[in-house]
């Protein structure tokens, strides 16, 4: 119990040092720095792709439906828009945050690509909302290995995240290095805590509906 006490503090230190070192280049958790914004389309065929962590989680307790997922509901919902869920071959840890959040930092370390179940053929779609927990200040590795399964040419990737603190931590400008492509435009992301997207959904729809118009998405 005092280990699993002390390894529990430990990972809230850690979320709040994500979120300082965050608080430096970005004013809001909505700030996207990247400038790839010439040629976003907010018309034509649309596409959430999301990965999202079921079971323990940080802040919300054991979950059957993970705070990304809700929020790609959410956008979906909104836009009218495809679904795919990334969904690792191997699935992390449910009964043990930790030991989940381990693993991933294992895999940010050695820059692992984790094989995924199935695919979706981007090539009909226009826009491409992208989304994931913010884990250790980077992108989950699963979502890397989707990402380069594909060419991006003349696409519109819109990143979204979850997070309990560290907002995009940087992640959207990594977004925008790896959807590799000609003429690939990226849009402003949108940060959600987990903790509203589970417990305060009025505000979370609200937030998504916000930053959907303001992208200029009609709804």
């Amino acid at each position: 119990m005092i280990k699993k006490l002390l390894t529990t503090t430990f990972v809230a230190l850690c979320s709040m040092l994500s979120f300082s070192s965050c608080a430096a280049s970005s004013s809001d958790s909505n700030t996207n720095t990247n400038q790839k914004t010439e040629n976003m389309k907010t018309e034509g065929k649309k596409l959430v792709v999301f990965f999202s962590h079921t079971g323990e989680n940080y802040n919300v307790g054991y979950i059957e439906k993970g705070n990304t997922h809700i929020i790609a509901d959410m956008i979906a919902d909104a836009t009218g828009a495809d679904r795919f869920e990334i969904i690792p071959e191997k699935e992390y840890p449910k009964d043990d945050y930790n030991e989940c959040i381990e693993i991933a930092k294992k895999e940010k370390q050695s820059n692992a690509r984790p094989a995924i179940k199935g695919d979706v053929n981007i090539e009909g779609y226009d826009i491409i909302f992208l989304g994931y927990p913010n884990w250790w200040g980077e992108v989950p590795m699963c979502v890397y290995t989707f990402i380069e399964k594909h060419d991006w040419d003349g696409k519109t990737v819109i990143p979204f995240i979850t997070h309990e603190g560290s907002g995009m931590g940087g992640t959207d400008r990594k977004i925008a290095n790896a959807c590799k492509g000609a003429d690939v435009a990226v849009g402003k992301g949108l940060a959600v805590q987990g903790k509203v997207a589970q417990e305060n959904q009025a505000t979370a729809k609200k937030n998504v509906n916000n930053w959907l118009e303001g992208l200029g998405f009609k709804h």
